[in-house]
């Protein structure tokens, strides 16, 4: 079939795809592919981040209540709903890059909004609008995932929870450098720093390739093939990561044109209905699988150390609001230095093994920050260990979430979810994990003035246990395999007899 061009093929002239690219330059290809496409998980983590002092300086300047701010705090978790579950349909429509593009702009708008917001309604429309940003940044494995090596790909998904750090990091560091100014000028400027990243993710998008698997899915094998000469070691390794794809899009091998008719039911109707509705026995587990991950990874309790750090701080003795700041950029930096630990080991070791340890870890580390809390209550006067033994068992709980279900929960989920399902499989995780994420957020405040402090996190340290006991039961290892290998892990494939059975179709 002759090739047609138009307005809205995929460009593959950027300057990083050239036709020269050999063995290393292929790998930082992925890589540089990968590091821009994490820019929008660190706008994600930004904006979660930047409200933890922020908060502070809105009550003042807005004269807001103790339950505004926990609303105001945890609401955008649940505004993410509506980019998540929208964004495997967006990115199997107009591809992972452009979804990525549009994850920019929307990035752009809603800390604009905050910024030049004078009430209590205005910020929540710009953490309604920046919410959605956060739900379509799920895209973000997907795509490494889907344009990584196998060797490097736990490496590279891992990027994105690092990248996640480094934001919630920045939003910090801007809390602490800022917080001298006035109170009504400094947290819009500690939200509008937030645009600078958004704009740079925007232009990067326009040097990353699409999504091999996404142009296979379109039939656009021409460009896949080019994609995959430019990602792997050799033409050979790209013609047959191509069939492997071709294979789990559901295309015959026959099938040798640039560009081939494909059904449309990855993208309508049937994608929910094989995911949802009547799902195979294998798929039904990865699904269950995804959601449970990220139930375990929010359920747990990370954010309410994120976002409510000055808060644990200042229950364990710390009085002034620099000193709070000071502590909870602390948490972040340990937050952030812990993640390279999960990037090198988790093609290494595999992901299984980190996620026990960590999950374990985490668990251990709440028991100690609860005791901790509980004995700071007997005392009238502030004893300097205890608060020692409360920073001790902060910075030890965010540094095994960061070597396991931090930059796991969603990378795993990617690796495993079959090629037809798997932006809207990750999206359906994504939900969970924001939805859960937004209960518990919004109901701390809440909870450890009912059950105190201590008991909060007591609870927290059970379930990150049932996570640890959970990830050891039900997990298989992926670690070295390709994401074609993986969709067997989850079960026996069922053979579907065709015809007079002499046609057997393998599907997962």
């Amino acid at each position: 079939m002759e090739k047609t061009h138009t307005s809205k093929e995929i460009s593959l002239t950027h300057p990083l795809l050239k036709s020269d690219l050999k063995g290393p330059c292929k790998t930082k290809y992925a890589v540089v592919s990968a590091i821009i496409a994490s820019m929008a998980s660190l706008l994600l983590g930004y904006n979660i981040g930047v409200m933890s002092g922020a908060q502070i300086f809105i009550k003042d300047d807005l004269d807001l209540t103790d339950t505004e701010i926990e609303i105001l705090t945890g609401i955008m978790n649940l505004y993410s709903l509506a980019g998540s579950l929208t964004a495997g349909w967006t990115s199997d429509r107009i591809g992972r890059r452009n979804t990525l593009t549009l994850t920019a702009i929307i990035y752009f708008v809603g800390p604009l909004i905050i910024s030049f917001s004078n009430n209590y309604f205005w910020i929540m429309v710009g953490r309604f609008v920046t919410g959605i940003g956060i739900g379509y940044s799920v895209i973000v494995p997907v795509y490494i995932a889907e344009v990584s090596p196998v060797t490097m790909r736990g490496f590279l998904t891992s990027l994105a929870e690092l990248a996640v750090n480094i934001g919630l990091l920045l939003g910090y560091i801007s809390n602490f450098l800022l917080a001298d100014l006035s109170v009504h000028l400094s947290w819009r400027l500690m939200f509008a720093l937030g645009i600078v990243p958004a704009v740079l993710l925007g232009f990067g998008t326009l040097f990353m390739p699409e999504s091999p698997r996404w142009l296979v899915m379109k039939g656009q094998l021409g460009k896949a093939q080019e994609v995959l000469t430019h990602l792997t070691a050799s033409p050979e390794d790209a013609k047959t990561q191509l069939e492997e794809i071709k294979e789990t899009a559901g295309i015959p091998k026959e099938s040798t044109s640039e560009v081939v008719p494909v059904p449309k039911q990855s993208h309508d109707k049937s994608v929910w209905k094989e995911l949802v509705m009547k799902p195979t026995p294998s798929v039904c587990r990865i699904l269950m699988t995804v959601l449970a991950i990220q139930f375990f990874q929010q359920a747990s309790g990370i954010d309410t150390v994120v976002l409510y750090s000055p808060r644990v701080f200042e229950k364990a003795g710390m009085k002034s609001n620099s000193t709070l700041l000071g502590a909870t950029m602390a948490v972040g930096l340990v937050k952030t230095i812990s993640i390279p630990v999960a990037m090198i080991l988790s093609d290494r070791v595999g992901r299984r093994s980190l996620l026990i340890t960590g999950t374990a870890g985490m668990a251990t580390s709440l028991v100690m920050l609860g005791l901790g809390l509980q004995i700071v209550d007997g005392y009238v006067m502030n004893q300097t260990w205890i608060v020692a033994v409360c920073i001790v068992a902060v910075l030890s709980y965010v540094s095994f979430f960061s070597i396991g279900l931090g930059p796991l929960a969603m990378a795993y989920s990617s690796e495993i979810m079959p090629l037809k399902l798997r932006a809207q499989g990750v999206a359906l995780g994504m939900a969970m994990n924001r939805t859960v994420c937004g209960i518990v957020t919004m109901t701390f405040i809440s909870l450890y003035e009912a059950i105190t402090i201590a008991g909060s996190f007591y609870l927290y340290a059970g379930i990150a246990g049932m996570a640890c006991v959970f990830v050891y039961i039900c997990l298989p290892e992926t670690k070295g395999r390709s994401l074609e290998e993986i969709e067997v892990l989850f079960g026996k494939r069922e053979k579907e007899i065709k015809g007079n059975g002499k046609n057997l179709e393998v599907a997962v």
